[in-house]
């Protein structure tokens, strides 16, 4: 006979503490059989579940985006890295450009410039409804596939890679622009086919083949390995959030393992690189991870609070290029261990106040375009800060925020803006940041009505207050007309009652007889 597991609960007292009949022992109340008995809320499995919900409960914000702390966390931390950026590459450019014969606050003023016009950008693209700009998808999209085409005819090469385009005393890279087009592309096609994504097909044209297709074949033309890279994990992220079928990446992960390594093995340079990186020595006997193996010299000699600000060593050329790809290791070598936990914790604040926005959309536009977002910064992030603590190859991909490069600042700033404004509107109406522009015919309309109704009222009643106080009733002016009074609601004359057209009829006399 298989005994039932029982859960006795005792007894509870009647009014006025008097027994309720049936005992405490004889309170239990029977359980279906086959039902596991709970364990105590004092075990450790219950610990662990409890602290489980609670990390993710804080983590998603419930209830938090409203009050705008998820806004003013991403806000911040943006912010501040920027300013770190600055001052960084401050620190780390002044002794190449001296020896250059430059200025050495020419690179921070140029970051600076870009700075400003990311951030003024950005607190715009906040302001702006997120499906508005689903309209510039496909225009965006055919912009950035003209300009990575024409980086391969007039670009400018520099390390091996050919990326840029000079513009003036600046120049662009449109690879950098190509990540913030694709990621709104690639959310308004997957909204569009929601129904649809079920299907492989459906799922991977045209998100996949040919749309990301063609990017990637234009930044790896330009030699562009650690880009390309970034670019497969927006449009793995995008799939991702879109909800496509998890067999479908296991499928796409492979068969970019096998291209990759074709990629690096028919490269010279690229497998240069990787046998560096495990220790061996290039057919040539050159050294291409010396960047790496200095970059630890230099987090080494940081300790815990660094070395003092501009006191770096390895910037006197022992990283060549040092405010770009490796400005982690100077932050570490100036500001010691306690300087990169900072930048660490502040990209954690960004990464889960993104989070945040991410979870609670339920759209798959906003979602998909949010999330792409968020594993592009910190994915990119993660890869750079890799490379210079020596766990990844030498991949030339920058620190978002704080490497010098303007059209990656200006980029990451804008994505930035896209984001809070999708945080903006899981605000309560009271809390929101005010508007400060208006957009488009409809809006621009309503200002316009709003404005010259503003007037009429500051007109009327500049024109009341012009005009002399009302007197009491009963108490009319000397000169005034008769029938006037001193009120000047009741000043204007009457009109006068209408007439009866039909003449009156004369009433008979009375005729005596004579």
């Amino acid at each position: 006979m298989v005994s039932t597991p029982t859960r006795t609960t005792a007894a509870r007292p009647a009014a006025g503490g008097a027994a309720s009949g049936k005992s405490a022992g004889s309170s239990a109340l029977p359980v279906p059989a086959g039902t596991p008995s709970r364990k105590p809320a004092g075990t450790p499995a219950a610990r662990v579940r409890a602290w489980y919900r609670r990390f993710w409960s804080a983590l998603e914000g419930n209830g938090k985006s409203r009050n705008g702390s998820t806004y003013y966390l991403i806000l911040g931390s943006t912010l501040a890295l920027t300013a770190i950026g600055i001052m960084m590459v401050l620190s780390a450019s002044s002794v190449e450009a001296i020896a250059a014969g430059e200025s050495p606050y020419s690179a921070a003023l140029k970051q600076g410039g870009f700075a400003a016009i990311g951030v003024f950008a950005m607190f715009v693209l906040s302001r702006v409804n997120v499906v508005w700009l689903r309209r510039f998808a496909w225009p965006v999209m055919f912009l950035a596939v003209a300009l990575l085409g024409l980086v391969l005819l007039v670009g400018r090469s520099a390390l091996g890679n050919q990326n840029w385009i000079d513009v003036g005393p600046f120049t662009f890279q449109p690879s950098e622009a190509a990540k913030l087009a694709l990621a709104l592309w690639m959310a308004t096609v997957l909204d569009r086919k929601a129904k649809l994504l079920h299907e492989w097909r459906h799922a991977l044209i045209p998100v996949a083949v040919p749309g990301a297709a063609v990017i990637l074949g234009l930044i790896l033309a330009g030699n562009d390995l650690g880009t390309a890279m970034i670019v497969m994990i927006i449009v793995a992220a995008a799939l991702f959030f879109a909800g496509v079928r998890l067999y479908l990446f296991a499928i796409a992960g492979a068969a970019l393992a096998v291209f990759t390594t074709i990629l690096a093995v028919t490269n010279p340079n690229r497998m240069c690189r990787i046998l560096s990186w495990t220790g061996q020595t290039c057919a040539d006997g050159s050294d291409l991870n010396y960047q790496s193996t200095n970059g630890l010299y230099g987090l080494a000699s940081g300790g815990w609070f660094g070395v003092g600000l501009g006191q770096s060593r390895q910037k006197y050329s022992w990283i060549p290029e040092a405010h770009n790809d490796f400005i982690f290791a100077i932050i570490g070598e100036e500001l010691g261990l306690v300087g990169t936990l900072v930048v660490l914790v502040l990209f954690a604040i960004l990464g889960t106040a993104i989070y945040r926005v991410v979870v609670a959309q339920h759209d798959i536009f906003h979602r998909v375009l949010a999330g792409a977002i968020m594993v592009w910064l910190l994915g990119q992030a993660s890869v750079n800060m890799a490379v210079v603590t020596g766990l990844a190859p030498v991949i030339g991909v920058p620190l978002p925020f704080i490497s010098y490069g303007g059209s990656a600042l200006l980029m990451s700033l804008c994505a930035i803006g896209v984001v809070l404004s999708l945080a903006r509107a899981q605000m309560d109406p009271g809390m929101q940041p005010k508007k400060m522009l208006r957009f488009g015919p409809a809006a621009f309309a309503n200002s316009v009505r709003r404005a010259r109704a503003a007037r009429a009222a500051t007109k009327a009643s500049s024109q009341g207050a012009a005009r002399p106080a009302a007197k009491p009733a009963g108490k009319s002016p000397a000169n005034a007309k008769p029938g006037s009074t001193g009120n000047p609601a009741r000043s204007a004359p009457r009109n006068p009652s209408p007439k009866n057209p039909a003449p009156k009829t004369p009433a008979p006399k009375n005729r005596t007889k004579a």
